[in-house]
């Protein structure tokens, strides 16, 4: 009655290969990110409102990284290398990016940390990173970056051997926001 013949199933079957791919590769980014948050994988880390209830006496060394995507025209860089604090201990550190350029660009970030084992117990509570950020040519801004270590990490098997922690971003250029991009438009055709 509905019967394929071999070329119509042939077909059929590389369409639902295809559709089957593209609802894989669709939803590969929010099941691998849902992945790193619950096991740490890739350094992914916490999010939390407010700091640690808890705070030891014992203390880890937190260092900070920064770079950004080839031909990426910003400057980009952490504020001070390396903070020690208590486990628990709300930290403040501060990154900073300066735009060289005669227009507008706008850049977001992301962000890793190693070792991947303490990845889980670095708790950002504020931070700059996947927000979109506009800076206007020559302007230079101070990015921070609220965060803590859970103290759970004396506990892990794996972790608490951690003696120091890297944070690190990678700022890389985005399109503009319409409102911006549309007045950098009519600059350009009143200045031509």
């Amino acid at each position: 009655m509905f019967g394929l013949t071999g070329k119509n199933r042939t077909a059929a079957q590389a369409v639902s290969v295809v559709l089957f791919m593209g609802a894989l590769a669709w939803a590969s980014v929010p099941l691998y990110d849902w992945f790193c948050r619950v096991t740490g994988y890739g350094g992914a880390t916490n999010v939390a409102e407010t700091g640690s209830d808890v705070i030891l006496d014992q203390t880890i060394k937190v260092r900070f990284d920064a770079s950004k995507e080839r031909d990426f025209p910003w400057e980009f860089r952490p504020m001070q290398r390396e903070m020690e604090i208590r486990i628990g201990e709300t930290g403040l550190a501060f990154y900073e990016a300066y735009n060289p350029t005669d227009r507008p660009i706008a850049g977001s970030s992301s962000y890793n940390v190693a070792p991947f084992d303490a990845g889980s117990f670095f708790v950002k509570i504020a931070c700059f990173c996947f927000e979109e950020q506009v800076l206007q040519p020559g302007e230079r801004v101070e990015m921070p970056v609220t965060f803590y270590v859970d103290p759970e990490i004396v506990t892990d098997r794996d972790a608490k051997h951690a003696k120091h922690i890297t944070l690190s971003y990678t700022f890389y250029e985005i399109d503009l926001p319409e409102d911006i991009a549309a007045v950098e438009l009519d600059n350009e055709k009143n200045t031509n």
